[in-house]
């Protein structure tokens, strides 16, 4: 058994660095397009025609269905939605 140690879930059980990069940007806009659905109290369907998608997309999206959701659909979305987005590039540790 090994005793490693993973900054993120991510990192954990993803097969690659890149892998691992990708779910974790889809995961924090996953989050922030959820909580934005929450905190404005709008309802699915008003949620999805806010984000251009289908009410069961919504679904999917609150459900946290990670695997059928794209990097491109998640900033189309968040950016459907409102909301800011900014990247940060830092050299790996």
């Amino acid at each position: 058994m090994s005793n490693q140690q993973f900054a993120s879930v991510w990192d954990a059980i993803e097969d690659t660095q890149e892998n691992a990069e990708n779910m974790k940007l889809r995961s924090i806009l996953m989050m922030a397009l959820k909580n934005h659905i929450i905190n404005t109290g709008i309802s699915q369907a008003e949620a999805a025609k806010h984000l251009g998608i289908t009410q069961p997309r919504v679904s999917d999206l609150m459900r946290g269905k990670i695997n059928l959701f794209g990097l491109d659909a998640l900033v189309n979305m968040a950016t459907a939605a409102g909301l800011h987005l900014e990247l940060r590039i830092l050299d790996a540790a």
